[in-house]
């Protein structure tokens, strides 16, 4: 067990997750911008784009780019600094990193090394779209962006379908309509909401039941980056998660490859999302057992 007091050393080296705006510049707070103009170096998705941002508020700190292609280069580099005792700032594009941006490993091999990571409040596009939809906020389930190709599409919402929270997706505007007949294909016609361009000038939220906003996308050309938010199952526990409880393991899986033509390995993933058991388990008992 490992205990960070955020606070308590002012003068250890950090890492300080700082979100940025995800289209109006006024939504970056104080704090935001008095820790970009503290740290020794900023390490950003894009450089080009962060320094539009950093000289409209006047801040001169040290750029480094970290971003999908080289953040393991660069994570040692980063690391080394706050061993030192410097503090440096990680942010994305848009919003909070490491949400479907770099910065999930920087953050965790720091927390290894018992370094200190602040992350800072923020903008966040799929909580945004989640309020903003009018579905229900008691729960709900982030995914992030579903995979391009249809199989592998198909088969994660397979894996999603059951689940009786809020469902929020990213999605960019060429592959909305693509998305839209998946889901409605795998989910069935449910309600949903799609934000776009959120807190930008051309904000626009579209709400209704998936058929609708299939109709509504084929009647309209897409722009701007999408946030997807889908009603949750709302059929009854026993109906939907214990159809399979007189099933074995083995006739469990055999069931999601012959019925939903999924492969071996989608079926023990989607399996051991039923049972609620490690992969592993599914694995050793179909493979093996």
């Amino acid at each position: 067990m490992k205990i960070q007091k955020s606070f308590s050393d002012e003068n250890l080296g950090a890492i300080y997750v700082v979100p940025t705006p995800i289209g109006n510049l006024e939504d970056i707070t104080f704090r935001a911008l008095n820790t970009l103009k503290d740290v020794s170096i900023i390490a950003a998705e894009d450089t080009r784009n962060t320094k539009k941002l950093l000289n409209h508020f006047e801040i001169n700190v040290p750029l480094i780019s970290y971003h999908e292609h080289n953040k393991l280069s660069r994570e040692e580099k980063l690391l080394e600094r706050v061993r030192r005792g410097e503090s440096i700032a990680i942010v994305s594009d848009a919003g909070m990193p490491a949400i479907s941006d770099p910065g999930y490993e920087l953050v965790r091999s720091a927390i290894e090394e018992e370094l200190k990571v602040v992350v800072l409040p923020g903008a966040n596009a799929a909580l945004c779209a989640l309020v903003g939809s009018g579905l229900s906020t008691n729960e709900f389930y982030f995914y992030g962006f579903l995979p391009r190709k249809k199989k592998d599409k198909e088969a994660e919402l397979e894996r999603l379908k059951y689940i009786q929270a809020s469902l929020l997706f990213y999605e960019s505007p060429y592959r909305i309509k693509e998305t839209l007949l998946t889901m409605h294909k795998v989910l069935g016609n449910r309600q949903i909401a799609i934000a776009r361009e959120l807190t930008k000038r051309f904000e626009e939220f579209t709400r209704g039941s998936v058929e609708e906003l299939i109709e509504w996308a084929n009647q309209n050309e897409q722009k701007g980056e999408f946030c997807l938010v889908v009603a949750g199952n709302d059929e009854e526990e026993e109906e939907t998660e214990i159809w399979w409880k007189d099933l074995t393991i083995m006739e469990h899986v055999n069931y999601y490859i012959h019925k939903s033509q999924l492969s071996s390995k989608e079926a023990i993933k989607q399996v051991a999302t039923d049972r609620n058991m490690p992969k592993r388990e599914i694995y050793q008992a179909y493979h093996v057992d």
